[in-house]
């Protein structure tokens, strides 16, 4: 059984209930219910300035991207989520999948750079993070470091590297490997995975074992080690940070997206919501917070720590063939969950 990807028994009783951000006087019309699979700290942040402008109240129930996703399928059209916000866009792909959104406003869609929403407009990017290869400063020189995200399957790089195959955030990056380069030279790279990566569970905990030593390198996003800097930095004071570039599939931009449920009662306030977020206030909070994710907003600038979007020289991926269900089978079968 694929835990990333099934849903477990008792998921919607295993919600919390985060905030409840409303004035007293707020009508059930003017509120919100949002399932949250997006960072907790972000969220709140984004929900309080936008109910402090707006007065639209909203209740936050947080889980991971694709219990979440799955709870909603389950939910159907009695969910009583109004929006679902994710960290990676399979999620988001999978509830589209079931024909349970609605469509985004065409001004949202066109308030985002190009390729930061799937061709149907049934969601749209609210942030995004980029692939990076952490790695052991004191062991590693540029010369040394792989050219491709391919590279490391080759057998140079046997237990020298780590990942956490079992979160959404590395699957991502392998949904994005099957849209490039097709099943066949995915299934060899998980493979070479296989037989050279020791699995972590958790992105900060393989960029704490990097730091520590114990691995030359590991697969993660960017913002866990500008979020580490940010604080206190002893997680990053061996480590650098390696930009695959050249829209290698290790220079992957997973999206982080945000829809509205077809269900939704609340349709218009949704509407807005994702507008806000997208827009100067929501992306504003990206720029000047901590949550070290990018903007996706046309003309938003992203924080100054980080590497400009336009320089990562992603590939192009089209987020609503992102195939989870896909991904997880054949990383089963390489033995990797």
């Amino acid at each position: 059984m694929k835990a990333s990807f099934t849903l477990a028994a008792g998921v919607a009783l295993a919600f919390s209930v985060l905030s409840l951000s409303s004035p007293a006087s707020a009508q059930v019309a003017d509120s919100l219910t949002i399932y949250n699979a997006q960072h907790e700290g972000l969220t709140k942040e984004w929900v309080k300035a936008f109910t402090e402008e707006t007065g639209i109240a909203v209740t936050i129930r947080q889980g991971s991207d694709l219990e979440v996703a799955n709870q909603i399928v389950q939910e159907g059209a009695n969910s009583p989520a109004d929006v679902f916000l994710t960290e990676n866009s399979p999620a988001m792909v999978l509830v589209d999948g079931k024909g349970l959104f609605a469509p985004v406003d065409k001004a949202t869609l066109d308030q985002v750079l190009p390729g930061f929403h799937p061709a149907n407009g049934n969601w749209v990017g609210i942030a995004a993070r980029s692939t990076v290869f952490v790695y052991d400063k004191t062991k590693l020189t540029g010369d040394k470091l792989p050219k491709s995200m391919l590279d490391l399957a080759k057998p140079e790089w046997k237990g020298r590297w780590t990942a956490s195959p079992s979160g959404a955030d590395f699957q991502a990056i392998v949904g994005a490997l099957l849209q490039l380069k097709g099943e066949e030279a995915t299934a060899a790279w998980l493979k070479g995975m296989k037989e050279n990566a020791t699995p972590i569970r958790g992105n900060s905990t393989a960029m704490k074992a990097v730091n520590a030593g114990q691995f030359e390198g590991a697969l993660i996003y960017h913002y866990y080690y500008f979020g580490d800097v940010a604080k206190t930095g002893e997680n990053t004071k061996n480590i650098g940070m390696h930009y695959f570039k050249n829209q290698d599939p290790g220079a992957f931009v997973s999206i982080s997206g945000g829809g509205i449920l077809a269900s939704s009662k609340h349709k218009e306030q949704a509407q807005t919501f994702l507008k806000w977020v997208t827009g100067k206030g929501g992306q504003k909070i990206l720029r000047d917070g901590t949550a070290f994710e990018y903007a996706v907003g046309k003309g938003e600038a992203s924080n100054k720590m980080l590497t400009p979007i336009a320089d990562l020289q992603a590939p192009k991926v089209e987020p609503s063939t992102l195939n989870n269900a896909k991904v997880t089978d054949m990383m089963t079968a390489a033995g990797l969950l």
